[in-house]
């Protein structure tokens, strides 16, 4: 017998469920007795979801975390959980300092031995960066919390600290650390956890301990946790790997730091890129509609390949038998879109109806004398009011299919096409939706069923069909060089002199990056959805829409 059995519990709460978060960790707690645990490791903020943004603000809320790890410890007296040591994240309430203002709150993990609370520590880096803001809203810590297991030296630390220089991590090595236990809320971002893997590997081989990095699993509004939690041993060995997207419990026997053994079946191999982005959307949907008390959504068919793209997420999400897709025909739109919107439907047994909108439309044409953009405009906009209405009448969640590229260059129509309360493609380029498609065609095919996206789909040229024989290049520049100027300047936030260099055409490049910036207020009203990538717009990229920068 190993002189520790860690488990770590990878588990998905839900932000302010407090009690329904608790009954997860005891379910967790539970099943690692069952297998022969000694010490059970959750992640940042399991007690109550994460992040909690200015909930850090609310006494109540902060008191009823205390009172649920109260709770967790009276329950951990029982005799059933006698030599047990469970470590788990929460928040908790603090003395107000002068530098935090009217910050009450701090980032905890507490360890709980024997039903004994045995210490606690508070984060001690507060990130302040991207979608992090806790430097606002939390009071940092200044010690590191280490306690004794069978003679083994644990020390626990949460998510950022390893990601800075100084703090109580610097102390590892002198205090004698064997393992580290590091509490995470980490989001997936694409090839992230090859850094979340380099980072903990320097920590273990830096100061000669093994680590055990827990990670949340979930969709949070617009961020998705993909678990993916790991054990490296103090010879900078991966020993396991939890899964992706999903809750785990992961057993670990340790003898010493750098004797470390899974128990049971593992993987320490990480699936492909196409495989993570596309469970990540899934996730990232799933638990948007689950987690907010919907049971079904409801979004526009086109027969292009946004929409054919957002309704199989929705389906692989929620279930095709939840998911309604309405197709609704104007005078442009052309025979092949309305087969190619009944195929995909009829492809994953999609719930489908038609709203022909010419009806609706041409009274406001008329009465109002509209032509041009504005009549475009108006096609889109009777659209959302039909998707909307459909909503309204059957509490449906109504997703808006746009994807990144459209929402960076405005090329959607404000209350048309933009309307709805998730956007599952909000961060997930144009060129990506087309490889995303042909991928998840694929992975249908290698499990011998029916390729969800009809080909025609993929393959026609990408229309809005607002006017005849309208095509998107008419106005915008072919996707694959548009995309890669708008990484240039979204993603690594290069000026236009730059993306010149790099060999595009200055006229082209003045123009996208003007569509961007005029865009701003569109964005800024648009819905949510899952980030995958290192700035997806809201959170990450926040800018003024009076603007008269340019460069």
């Amino acid at each position: 017998m190993s002189k520790v059995r860690l488990a770590l519990a990878q588990t998905n709460p839900t932000v302010g469920a407090i009690q329904a978060n608790l009954r997860q960790i005891i379910t967790n707690i539970d099943e690692a007795i069952e297998q022969g645990a000694t010490l059970v490791v959750f992640g940042e903020m399991a007690l109550t979801g994460y992040p909690i943004e200015d909930l850090a603000t609310r006494e109540s809320f902060l008191i009823e975390a205390e009172s649920a790890v109260k709770e967790l410890t009276q329950i951990l007296q029982n005799p059933t959980y006698k030599d047990l040591t469970v470590v788990v994240g929460h928040p908790a309430l603090t003395k107000a300092n002068k530098e935090h203002g009217w910050a009450i709150a701090q980032n905890c993990a507490t360890v709980i031995h024997k039903g004994q609370v045995l210490g606690r520590y508070a984060k001690h880096h507060l990130p302040n960066y991207s979608v992090f803001d806790e430097y606002r809203v939390f009071v940092p810590g200044d010690e590191l919390l280490t306690f004794e297991l069978d003679g083994l030296r644990f020390s626990t630390v949460i998510c950022e600290d390893i990601w800075q220089s100084g703090g109580p991590v610097a102390e590892l090595s002198k205090n004698q650390t064997d393992v580290t236990l590091i509490l995470n809320g980490s989001p997936f971002e694409i090839d992230k956890d090859d850094r979340r893997l380099e980072l903990v590997s320097e920590l273990t081989k830096k100061h000669s301990c093994a680590a055990v990095y827990v990670n949340l699993v979930g969709g949070q509004d617009d961020l998705v946790f993909d678990g993916d939690s790991i054990v490296i041993d103090s010879k900078s060995r991966l020993v396991a790997r939890a899964k992706q997207f999903k809750s785990d419990l992961v057993l670990i026997d340790i003898d010493s730091k750098d004797d470390l053994t899974v128990v049971g079946e593992h993987h320490l191999t990480k699936p492909n890129d196409n495989w993570q982005i596309w469970n990540a959307l899934v996730l990232g949907l799933r638990d948007y509609v689950h987690k907010n008390g919907f049971t079904s959504v409801v979004l526009g068919l086109s027969g292009g390949i946004d929409s054919a793209v957002c309704a199989t997420i929705a389906a692989d999400a929620i279930g095709a038998e939840n998911v309604f897709g309405v197709s609704m025909p104007s005078r442009y739109s052309s025979d092949g879109s309305k087969d190619d919107a009944q195929d995909l439907a009829q492809r994953r047994g999609l719930n489908y109806q038609i709203q022909a909108i010419e009806n609706l439309v041409k009274p406001f044409e008329t009465q109002l004398e509209l032509d041009g953009l504005a009549a475009e405009n108006l096609q889109a906009r009777v659209r959302g009011v039909i998707l909307m209405s459909l909503s309204n009448k059957q509490g449906m969640l109504t997703l808006t299919t746009g994807n990144k590229t459209e929402l960076a260059v405005g090329y959607s129509t404000i209350y048309g096409d933009t309307v709805g309360g998730y956007a599952p493609l909000k961060d997930v380029e144009k060129t990506l939706v087309w490889q995303l498609a042909k991928w998840r065609n694929g992975y249908a095919k290698s499990r011998n069923e029916i390729e969800p996206i009809p080909a025609n789909s993929i393959e026609k040229p990408p229309s809005a069909e607002l006017r005849p024989d309208q095509v998107d290049q008419d106005s915008l520049p072919p996707y694959d060089v548009l995309d890669a100027i708008l990484n240039a300047y979204v993603n690594n936030r290069k000026s236009a002199k730059e993306i010149v260099s790099y060999g595009f055409d200055e006229q082209l490049v003045t123009k996208v990056l003007t569509l961007v910036d005029r865009a701003e207020w569109k964005r800024r009203q648009g819905a949510i959805g899952p980030k995958i990538t290192g700035v997806a717009f809201g959170r990450d990229r926040r800018l003024p829409i009076t603007n008269q920068f340019k460069g």
